[in-house]
């Protein structure tokens, strides 16, 4: 493990299913269609996706020698707005149960916060998941989607040397 693969690890972690907790991807039961690490140049339209991203990276020291990552990711999610008339409430509805099921596999199995062993721990210290939704007015348009933004922080395994 280094720190240049966390959002893969990350996004492997999301895009994970039959462990007990809420697939994510479509094809395994789950909201989205495209489940991934990186935002990509051209998104795929009509889509519901969700990218993770890592904002910051820091270096914790404990000692000269120790010392630990840590990332705060951000989930981008874009979520297309139904074209069906009198629909808009329904897409924002649908997004916000996505959400839902988003927040449900970050926090992890209970007495477990490691997603799956792939960091020391997620959503824990600063114990907080922060989401941001965009205003949905601005999306009422035809061809625009809704979108919301998911951020927490993980601890990633010591690193000595």
């Amino acid at each position: 493990m280094s720190t240049a693969d966390a959002v893969d690890r990350e996004a492997a972690w999301l895009a994970s299913f039959g462990d007990g907790l809420p697939a994510l991807l479509a094809a395994a039961g789950g909201p989205f269609d495209v489940v991934q690490a990186y935002l990509r140049r051209t998104p795929q339209g009509r889509t519901k996706q969700l990218y993770v991203t890592r904002r910051h990276l820091r270096e914790e020291r404990f000692a000269h020698p120790r010392r630990m990552p840590r990332y705060q990711f951000e989930l981008r999610i874009i979520w297309p707005m139904s074209s069906n008339s009198g629909a808009a409430e329904d897409s924002q509805r649908a997004l916000d149960e996505a959400v839902d099921l988003v927040l449900q596999r970050v926090g992890g199995f209970v007495g477990d916060k490691s997603h799956g062993g792939r960091f020391l721990s997620a959503a824990e210290n600063p114990p907080e998941v922060t989401v941001s939704f965009s205003d949905p007015e601005r999306s009422m348009d035809a061809r625009a989607d809704l979108e919301a933004t998911v951020s927490y922080w993980a601890d990633d395994t010591e690193i000595t040397g």
